[in-house]
């Protein structure tokens, strides 16, 4: 006859295993408010891959129409509890100038172009990247993964167009310790036309060519769309960067036989503005702006009036400010 088997203190059920799981890594959309990137949130909210976080960069200057959509597409984004932020360029130091906050002011104040305009592209980088990684750098969910050794998912909306493959292919060469940047619509192989398609089947208008209204890279249909108060500050722009400028015309650089080297000349040519009020801002506009630049230095800096009180000067009553 067999005996029960003697069950010892080590045969007791040991505990279920736990295994830790880290948590997977937040997804960001680095959103410009243009065709491509708008297509790509739409197109992710549907799969029900919505990013942790959309983020906008806002130089300050962005088209007039640019901003109208991006309050349509918050509200939508609102609609679908997408995390929506929009951030800015937050200069520190002004010396003995009066404080900017704006790219507009920026130029202003240092009677320049914009880099574009110049030969260089590190408008994007001061005044979109910059502004974004900081904000990330204090968002919790980032500075979670980065503690966990994770990097940051950073979307990016470069499409399947060969202008986008160079652009992709400088980008892609880039190897950031805290972002992983990918580009989904590469991934689908979706061009622009198909970015504007699903914008379409999604029943929303489709947003303008997103840039700042006197970028060096706008149209000339484009200039004919804007608004008077964006001329007129395009040829005080231009004016006032006019006595430095040495190897470039103007905003679109040099004249060609399509158009000319200086918006200015553009905007006269094509009577978008009256001459005489082209020739008032180009005489007394910038001459004014350095009287106010010059009373602005003997202010303590946390006293100064700043840019924007100028420009908004210049804006209400035009040829009043000068």
């Amino acid at each position: 006859m067999s005996s029960s088997p003697t069950i010892l203190p080590t045969d007791e059920p040991r505990p279920i295993d736990i295994i830790a799981v880290a948590a997977p890594p937040p997804v960001v959309l680095a959103y410009g408010i243009g065709v491509d990137s708008t297509a790509l949130l739409i197109e992710l909210e549907a799969r029900g891959e919505a990013p942790d976080l959309v983020l906008t960069a806002d130089p300050g200057a962005e088209k007039p129409e640019t901003y109208e959509y991006q309050k349509l597409i918050a509200a939508w984004m609102v609609a679908r509890h997408i995390p929506y932020e929009v951030v800015r360029y937050v200069p520190r130091r002004f010396k003995h100038w009066p404080p900017y906050y704006s790219i507009l002011a920026n130029v202003l104040t240092n009677a320049t172009l914009p880099s574009i305009s110049l030969g260089r592209h590190s408008c994007s980088l001061k005044w979109k990247v910059a502004p974004q990684d900081a904000f990330l750098k204090q968002w919790a969910p980032a500075k979670a993964a980065w503690a966990r050794g994770q990097k940051v998912v950073r979307l990016i909306g470069y499409d399947a167009s060969p202008a986008d493959t160079r652009r992709y292919a400088h980008a892609s060469a880039l190897d950031d310790p805290l972002f992983d940047c990918r580009y989904p619509l590469r991934d689908w192989n979706w061009t622009r036309d198909r970015c504007v398609a699903r914008i379409e089947a999604a029943g929303l208008p489709v947003p303008p060519k997103s840039s700042c209204f006197f970028c060096g890279a706008i149209r000339p249909d484009e200039v004919r769309a804007l608004p008077p108060w964006c001329l007129r500050l395009i040829v005080l722009i231009e004016a006032r960067a006019e006595p430095r400028l040495r190897t470039v015309e103007g905003l679109w650089r040099r004249s060609t036989k399509t158009k000319p080297g200086r918006i200015t000349d553009f905007i006269r040519g094509e009577r978008l503005l009256p001459e005489a009020e082209i020739d008032a801002i180009r005489r007394d506009a910038p001459t004014d702006l350095i009287r106010f630049q010059d009373a602005a230095s003997i202010v303590p800096v946390g006293e100064r009036p700043t840019m924007e009180e100028w420009l908004d000067r210049f804006n209400a009553g035009l040829m009043e400010a000068v």
